[in-house]
């Protein structure tokens, strides 16, 4: 398993969706056959290296102990410990394959670089595995950094020239990427694995008091249309004040391409009053945050996966959701779907949904009971099927 993307992450205290896909599948991985199981990936000053799996496993549970309590966590300082041992390590020969090996890269991180990534499939003799979590780059360029779109397209080249198999996390997806690889003249085999979610955990109120509160999850970027609900509560004090009007808990870091958000964030006075912006809060806090939520507001223009849903609904709170494939995907019948553009539908829906006897938050609680979303072992029964076949 390539554990490179993990690696790059070592100063931050929040995971992104891709850092808690490759964590899941290195825990999976040790329980599953850890004599079979070989950890590696391209070093940060450059070169491929072998890592010894009793450092790579202090660095998961250091990382874990860092992604639980956030940012001034306990475990922040075990992760860069582990991490500056991982640097001390020299590259090591792959040796002569006796059996037949997979080689997994869960990332995207690095896959620009074909020749390095030619060179240490030689040296494994191995075969590879990866994981297209979204072709957002592709679809929507308007989303990403500059130049962020032809580096993407370049990653995706070495994938359909170097891939023996590809899994996705949703039908989505994997419609994306077969259009994307028939363009590149490569057919590949493909599954759909949905990204498991933890079994909720018992979690109380976040301490917020009596104050209803709206949660929105994910990095402050233009793709999440986190501008929308801004919009939206700001004009919601004008009218009412701001006595009447819930927060609104917007909980990730800030990202990029967000000068209009952030002029709301940093300089709107209607807003400095009923929104709190909480970056580098931990999986604890925020699991406990968002149970007592109204309800999760999911606005995404796209997606290739949706994990805030996912996680909402399985905590027994409600969503508000943008009606793209990848959530309804996810959410099934459960949550409320809305276009992400139609401004008064999402005012009239966070308005009811603010209210104490809120008829239609009751009938999404009662279609909860109904919602089954995807677990962990019916992820990798298909993922390792995958790459036994690959291995063959």
């Amino acid at each position: 398993m390539d554990v490179s993307g993990l690696l790059s992450r070592w100063r931050q205290a929040t995971p992104t969706g891709i850092d808690r896909v490759e964590m899941a599948y290195a825990q999976a991985l040790i329980r599953r056959d850890p004599d079979r199981l070989a950890f590696g990936g391209l070093r940060p000053g450059g070169g491929y290296a072998r890592f010894p799996t009793v450092v790579v496993r202090d660095y998961l549970e250091a990382t874990q102990e860092m992604w639980a309590l956030g940012e001034g966590g306990d475990g922040a300082r075990r992760g860069r410990l582990a991490f500056l041992a991982m640097l001390d390590i020299r590259p090591v020969p792959g040796g002569a394959a006796r059996r037949p090996r997979a080689y997994l890269h869960l990332s995207p991180r690095g896959l620009e670089r074909l020749r390095a990534y030619e060179g240490l499939l030689k040296r494994e003799h191995a075969r590879m595995v990866t994981f297209v979590h979204d072709l957002i780059p592709l679809e929507h360029p308007e989303f990403v950094r500059e130049g962020g779109a032809a580096r993407f397209r370049r990653k995706l080249e070495t994938l359909a020239r170097l891939a023996d198999g590809v899994l996705v996390n949703s039908r989505a997806t994997a419609a994306a990427t077969r259009a994307h690889l028939a363009q590149l003249g490569r057919e590949i085999p493909l599954r759909v694995a949905p990204l498991g979610v933890p079994p909720s955990a018992a979690a109380g109120r976040h301490g917020r008091g009596d104050r209803p509160y709206f949660v929105v999850l994910g990095t402050i970027e233009p793709r999440k249309n986190h501008l929308l609900l801004l919009n939206i509560w700001r004009r919601w004090v004008e009218l009412e004040g701001a006595q009447a009007v819930p927060d609104l808990v917007v909980v990730g870091r800030r990202g990029w391409e967000n000068e209009n958000i952030l002029d709301l964030l940093d300089r709107s006075p209607a807003l400095r009053r009923v929104v709190d912006e909480r970056a580098g809060l931990g999986d604890v806090a925020t699991r406990s945050l968002v149970a007592g939520a109204r309800a999760v507001l999911c606005p995404s223009f796209a997606e290739g996966y949706g994990l805030a849903v996912a996680e909402a609904l399985r905590l027994g709170t409600p969503v508000i959701a943008s009606d793209i494939a990848a959530h309804r995907e996810v959410g099934g019948a459960a949550a409320d779907y809305l276009d992400p553009l139609d401004g008064l539908a999402w005012v009239r829906a966070v308005r009811d949904y603010a209210e104490p006897d809120s008829a239609r938050r009751r009938a999404q609680q009662a279609r909860l009971a109904d919602w089954k979303g995807a677990g962990w072992a019916e992820h990798f029964q298909i993922a390792f099927q995958l790459i036994e076949d690959v291995a063959r």
